[in-house]
């Protein structure tokens, strides 16, 4: 679950992490109203949307004016913010944070996040703070350190000072900042953080550390136990129809190609994805009914695909085991009645009851076309965008 920038900044400065003076603003008279408790010029007027690549889409404005955040306000909220992190549909402005303007010395890099491989919590740093990380890791790799932690012994000196080291601190630079960097830690550790990043975090004339842009992301399987951070959900910011696939228990994620997917088990889900793509063609979506599948929750998954604009073909594979085929036809049946199969469905049936759902299906009369591999499922799908 991500949280948006005025969120995060809520977040870390509870631990000590120091962060600019800021006001949320939700209309233009909230925004011109927050400048007036910052004090002096300049202030920065940030659109609040979870999506990277604000400032170079025009979502971050600085001013030098009530007048000119008052233009800005104006400019942003309602708005659709397009990003690299966004898609072309962008998302719609409905919060500003208006917070003042700060010194700067240096910008760097700085996240937390979990290193598979390492199976750890790592660090990640870089001297080329402010800028787009992917783009640097792919240009210069050599200017990012990635330090995976011990498990048993978490955060030591010895990585504050490779880290500190790599960035080119000394002295009181690097001492402020191994105690940002232990505060970062325990931030991460103690909200159940999946990723946390600042970008830029910056050093001042005094080399004092300061959190100029925070996101912060929580594991999804830890919000029972986080209850603070699950209050913070902002359900505008969240595809509806993964947040009507949570409501049924379905493991649902939008994506941008145009095939339809209902597969059970993550591992399928994922090769059918895969081998969608050696096709030719995208996945618009990851959608996993699960092992525990009822047929409630496979209608509303037929629903989801049958409702999406963006799907012209429905590639359904399902291995049953646990999962019942005749389940799924019977959901697929249930959705037609207030969805119709607007688009072709290929389905792939294999296991548990797979001829009395091949049955149910033919009997209902419904154009299904049916698949005897995955393969051949992957084939028949991509020619029906044709």
């Amino acid at each position: 679950m991500n949280i948006h920038e005025y969120q995060a900044k809520v977040v870390l400065k509870a631990f000590g992490v120091p962060v600019p003076r800021g006001r949320l603003a939700e209309s233009v008279d909230e925004a011109v109203a927050a400048v007036r408790d910052l004090g002096d010029a300049p202030w920065v007027v940030k659109a609040q949307i979870h999506a990277g690549g604000r400032g170079k889409a025009g979502g971050v404005r600085l001013c030098d004016s009530p007048g000119a955040v008052a233009e800005a306000a104006g400019a942003l909220l309602g708005s659709r913010l397009v990003t690299r992190q966004t898609g072309p549909d962008g998302r719609v402005v409905h919060k500003l944070y208006i917070e003042e303007g700060v010194d700067i010395a240096g910008e760097y890099y700085l996240s937390l996040l979990i290193d598979r491989e390492a199976e750890a919590i790592a660090f990640v740093v870089s001297p080329d703070g402010g800028m787009d990380i992917e783009a640097v890791a792919a240009a210069t790799p050599e200017r990012i350190l990635t330090r995976p932690l011990s498990v048993g012994d978490g955060l030591t000196a010895d990585d504050c000072a490779a880290m500190a080291a790599f960035l080119g601190l000394q002295g009181r630079a690097a001492d402020g900042f191994a105690e940002l960097a232990g505060r970062l830690y325990r931030v991460f550790v103690e909200r159940d953080c999946s990723l946390l990043e600042l970008n830029p975090l910056i050093r001042t004339e005094s080399d004092a550390w300061i959190a100029l842009d925070a996101k912060i992301s929580i594991d999804d399987n830890a919000l029972y136990r986080q209850p603070d951070m699950a209050a913070l959900r902002d359900p505008d910011e969240e595809d509806p129809r993964e947040t009507e696939a949570a409501r049924y228990g379905l493991n649902y994620i939008a994506l941008d190609g145009n095939i339809g997917c209902m597969v059970n088990g993550a591992g399928l889900a994922m090769a059918t994805m895969d081998i969608i793509q050696l096709k030719g063609a995208k996945p618009a979506n990851f959608l996993d009914v699960g092992g525990g599948v009822s047929v409630e929750t496979v209608t509303e998954a037929f629903r989801l695909l049958f409702s999406d604009a963006h799907v012209r073909a429905v590639l359904v594979n399902i291995f049953g085991g646990i999962v019942r085929c005749d389940i799924i036809a019977n959901g697929l049946l249930e959705a037609i009645k207030t969805h119709p199969m607007r688009v072709p469905v290929i389905m792939r049936l294999v296991g548990t009851n797979e001829e009395e759902g091949r049955r149910i299906v033919r009997d209902a009369g419904l154009d299904v076309r049916w698949a005897a591999d995955l393969d051949q499922a992957a084939e028949m799908a991509v020619e029906a965008l044709a």
